[in-house]
C-alpha cells in the first residue's frame, strides 16, 4: 500500500507539471462521479472510482496506477485485447482504467475519454493511454508524461494520434516542398541555371525586394537598363543599408550573374516577360511574406531542395542542412541566454545562428537588449563564398548578425585569437567525411571539435552534431585527439540520435556536449542518452516530420539532461569515462532489467504473430475454394 501511494504521488506530480486539473476518485465532476455509481471492480453494480479523474477541454482523463510494472496490463495473447474479468480489472492498471472509462462513456454525456494505466516509479515506469468512445477503444503508444493531454495540446494529439490526421507541421513542409519544387522548375526551365546558381538568384531577388517590395513594377525588359541591373542596384543598396561593411564587394561578386546573364534579362515568349521579372513576381507572392518572419532557415531549406531536385544529394556540395528541431534542441540543451555570445565556425546558411538568436530574443526583456544581441552576440564563419552569401542574406532579412559573419577557413584562424572574442556558446555541424587519407587527416570531425573548443572562452558550453563514429575514434589521429580533448576540456555527455535525423543522407548522428577549458575530472559522471526514439517520423511526401510524441519525448530528454529526473539505463547512463572508451550510450549500456510481464506479453504477441505468419506462408491454398 505504501509503494502504491508513492506511485500515486508520482503520477499526481506529472499531472501538476502538465497543468492538468485533476481530482482523486471521481471528484472532478458530479456527472462523472454519478456515472461511476455502478463501476465497482467487483462487478457488483456498486460504486467504484479510479485513482484520479481529470478535465482537459472536452475530454475526461481516467488514471489507474499500480506500484509494480508487472501489474501494468493483462492481455489476451491470442487477440491482443485487454481482459475484462474481475481479477484483471482489480489487479492491472490498464484493465482497471479501461473499465472505469467505459462506465463514464456509457453513463454520462462525456463520450471521449482517455484512460491511463500507470505503473512503477519515477525511474522505472509505464504510462499507457487508451482512447475510449461509444463504439470502441484504442490502445495507444506509451508516453513518458502527460504533456500532450493538457488543454493546450490534447486536441492536436487527438487529431493526429487517434484520428490519424495529418499534422500541421507536415502540411507546412508539404507547402515548402511544393513551392521549392515549382521554383526549381522555373529557375531551370526559364533561367537555365545550375545547381549552385539557383539559390544565389533567389537570394539576390529577396535582398532587392527587401529594399523595394514593389520592385517587379520596375522590371520591363529594357535592353539598356536591364531587369538584372535594376535588381542588382536595389540589392546593392540593401547591402549598404544593412551595414555589411567591407564584405559588400565579396557578396556582390556572387551576384554578378543577375546582370550579366543574357538569358535572364531577355524576354521569354512563353512568359511574355523576362525570367527575372517572372522569378521576382513568384518570390514576392509565394516566398517573401513567409521567409522574413519564419523562425526556421527557409532559405537554407530551399537551397537543399534545389540540390535534391537537381538530381544530387547535396553532400557533393557540402550541404547537410541541420533540421530545425535539432538546432532548437541545441539551444535548449545549452540553456542559451540573452547575455551569451554564440559562435558557429561552419555556419552554412545560418541555421544554428537563427535558432540561437530566436531563443535569445524570446528571453529578452527590452528592445535595447534585442538590439545588442543582433549587433554583438551572433557570430559565424563560412568557408564557401556562395554559402556565406546565403547566410548573410538570411541574417539581413532578419535585421541582425550580418556584420559578425566572416568568410574564412576556420582552420586558418588562430584559436587563441578567437578565444579573446570571449564566445560563451559554440554550435557546430562540421563537414562530414572530409578525411579521406593521411593528407586530409586534419579535416576530420574530431579536429573541428578540438579547434572549436580551443577557440571558446573558459567554461563556454559547446554542442556539435557529428557521426557516431567520431565519438568512437575511427582512426589513430582521432583517438589521440580524444585524449587531448579529455585532458583540456570536459565531455558533459553524448546523445545518440535517430538514423532518420538527416533524412536520405545516410548518417548515424549524435550530439556531443562539452565544457571548454575545464579538464575532464576522473570522477566526473558524463551522461550518455539513447534518443533514437525522438517522436519524428519519415513521411512519404514531406520527409522528416514531427508527431505529437515529439513534445513529451523532448521534455523527457531535457528533464534527464538537467538532472530533474532519473531514467532507466536503456535511455540514459551516467558514468565515468576514459579517453579510449567509445563515447556512446551503446558502449556503456548494460541491460540488467528483468522484463516485466507487460513487456513479456507484448513480445509474445509479436512472436506468436510472426510464427503464425510463417506457418501460413505459401499455404494460402488452404483458404481457397
Amino acid at each position: 500500500m505504501v509503494y502504491e501511494l508513492k506511485t500515486d504521488i508520482f503520477i499526481a506530480s506529472l499531472l501538476e507539471e502538465a497543468n492538468i486539473k485533476f481530482a482523486p476518485r471521481g471528484e472532478i465532476n458530479k456527472e462523472v462521479k454519478e456515472s461511476l455509481q455502478t463501476a465497482s471492480k467487483g462487478l457488483t453494480d456498486n460504486p467504484g472510482y479510479p485513482e484520479f479523474t481529470a478535465y482537459s477541454n472536452d475530454f475526461i482523463l481516467v488514471i489507474e496506477d499500480k506500484a509494480e510494472t508487472s501489474k501494468q496490463v493483462n492481455i489476451e495473447v491470442d487477440t491482443g485485447k485487454l481482459t475484462t474479468d474481475m481479477d484483471s480489472i482489480k489487479n492491472y492498471a490498464e484493465n482497471g482504467a479501461l473499465h472505469y472509462a467505459i462506465h463514464i462513456v456509457k453513463n454520462s454525456n462525456f463520450k471521449k475519454v482517455f484512460a491511463f494505466g500507470c505503473s512503477g516509479d519515477e525511474k522505472h515506469h509505464i504510462i499507457r493511454p487508451i482512447f475510449v468512445n461509444e463504439s470502441n477503444y484504442q490502445l495507444l503508444d506509451p508516453v513518458d508524461n502527460f504533456e500532450n493531454f493538457n488543454e493546450e495540446n490534447i486536441e492536436k494529439y487527438y487529431r493526429e494520434i487517434v484520428l490519424n490526421k495529418k499534422p500541421q507541421e507536415e502540411i507546412e513542409l508539404e507547402f515548402l516542398i511544393k513551392k521549392s519544387k515549382q521554383l526549381n522548375e522555373h529557375l531551370r526551365n526559364y533561367g537555365q541555371l545550375g545547381d549552385s546558381e539557383k539559390p544565389l538568384v533567389v537570394s539576390a531577388i529577396l535582398l532587392a525586394l527587401n529594399e523595394k517590395e514593389n520592385l517587379s513594377e520596375d522590371l520591363n525588359g529594357d535592353s539598356i537598363s536591364t531587369d538584372g541591373k535594376k535588381i542588382y542596384e536595389k540589392m546593392s543598396d540593401n547591402l549598404e543599408r544593412s551595414e555589411v561593411g567591407n564584405k559588400k564587394e565579396t557578396i556582390l561578386n556572387q551576384f554578378t550573374l543577375i546582370k550579366d546573364r543574357t538569358k535572364l534579362n531577355t524576354k521569354d515568349d512563353r512568359l511574355n516577360k523576362t525570367p527575372l521579372k517572372f522569378f521576382t513576381e513568384y518570390i514576392k507572392t509565394e516566398i517573401f511574406p513567409y521567409i522574413s518572419t519564419a523562425k526556421t532557415d527557409v532559405l537554407g531549406y530551399f537551397y537543399s531542395e534545389f540540390i535534391k531536385y537537381s538530381g544530387g544529394d547535396g553532400q557533393t556540395l557540402g550541404i547537410v542542412l541541420t533540421p530545425k528541431h535539432i538546432t532548437e534542441l541545441f539551444c535548449e540543451l545549452l540553456d542559451i541566454k540573452p547575455s551569451d555570445k554564440i559562435f558557429d565556425p561552419c555556419c552554412g546558411t545560418g541555421s544554428f545562428l537563427i535558432s540561437g538568436m530566436n531563443q535569445m530574443i524570446e528571453l529578452s526583456t527590452n528592445d535595447d537588449e534585442i538590439y545588442d544581441i543582433k549587433k554583438n552576440n551572433i557570430h559565424g564563419i563560412e568557408i564557401r563564398e556562395d554559402m556565406f552569401t546565403i547566410a548573410t542574406t538570411n541574417m539581413i532579412l532578419r535585421g541582425d548578425g550580418k556584420s559578425n559573419l566572416k568568410l574564412a577557413d576556420f582552420f586558418d584562424l588562430d584559436a587563441e585569437d578567437l578565444r579573446r572574442e570571449n564566445f560563451t556558446v559554440g554550435l557546430m555541424n562540421p563537414p562530414y567525411s572530409q578525411r579521406n587519407n593521411e593528407e586530409t587527416a586534419e579535416l576530420s570531425e574530431m579536429h573541428f571539435i578540438k579547434h572549436l573548443l580551443d577557440s571558446l572562452a573558459d567554461y563556454a558550453r559547446c554542442a556539435v552534431i557529428v557521426p557516431q563514429s567520431t565519438m568512437v575514434g575511427s582512426n589513430k589521429e582521432d583517438k589521440e585527439l580524444k585524449k587531448i580533448i579529455y585532458k583540456n576540456h570536459t565531455l558533459e555527455g553524448v546523445i545518440t540520435l535517430s538514423a532518420d535525423t538527416f533524412y536520405n543522407i545516410g548518417t548515424m548522428p549524435c550530439i556531443a556536449i562539452f565544457t571548454a577549458h575545464q579538464p575532464h575530472q576522473e570522477n566526473k559522471r558524463s551522461k550518455f542518452i539513447n534518443f533514437t526514439d525522438d517522436g519524428y517520423i519519415v513521411s512519404k511526401h514531406a520527409g522528416l516530420i514531427k508527431t505529437e510524441r515529439a513534445l513529451e519525448r523532448k521534455k523527457h530528454l531535457l528533464e534527464c539532461w538537467n538532472d530533474e529526473k532519473d531514467a532507466e539505463s536503456r535511455f540514459m547512463v551516467k558514468t565515468r569515462i576514459k579517453p579510449e572508451d567509445e563515447w556512446l550510450h551503446a558502449f556503456y549500456y548494460f541491460n540488467d532489467n528483468i522484463p516485466s510481464e507487460y513487456s513479456f506479453n507484448e513480445t509474445m504477441q509479436d512472436y506468436i504473430g510472426f510464427e503464425f505468419e510463417m506457418v501460413l506462408k505459401d499455404r494460402d491454398y488452404l483458404f481457397k475454394d
